[in-house]
């Protein structure tokens, strides 16, 4: 009896362990839904706020600097010659060396042709 006893427990453990595997990972992907439906929300309320011409608008004058016609806009430089305030400022975090460009599409074409010719091989020491 007591051999029945523990081989149903051994069986029933495995089932158990299973479920509450799974139901950790329902609860898991249910709170992967809720915050893809907050974030998408957030985006359709975003999204909204840009069909506003108001906002459209505001948001060229703040970010791009852009004035209506008739306005006279002005910016404020700062004693090393850059402007101070908002505005959005572009820059590249990557610089090429000096006398270099950017590679092309033949460029990368090449490249790989360069590469199928001569693979590199990795060797493995025992």
């Amino acid at each position: 009896m007591l051999v029945v006893v523990v081989a149903l427990a051994i069986s029933f453990g495995g089932s158990l362990r299973i479920y509450l595997s799974q139901q950790h990972d329902l609860a898991v992907a249910e709170q992967q839904i809720r915050d893809r439906s907050d974030q998408i929300s957030d985006l359709q309320t975003e999204l909204a706020r840009w069909n506003d011409p108001d906002y459209v608008k505001a948001q060229a004058r703040e970010r791009l600097g852009w004035v209506m016609p008739g306005e006279t806009g002005y910016r404020v430089v700062g004693a090393d010659g850059k402007p101070l305030g908002g505005g959005v400022v572009i820059e590249s975090e990557q610089r090429l060396p000096a006398g270099e460009h950017d590679p092309v599409w033949w460029d990368r074409l090449w490249g790989s042709v360069q590469t199928a010719d001569a693979p590199t091989r990795k060797v493995t020491v025992p």
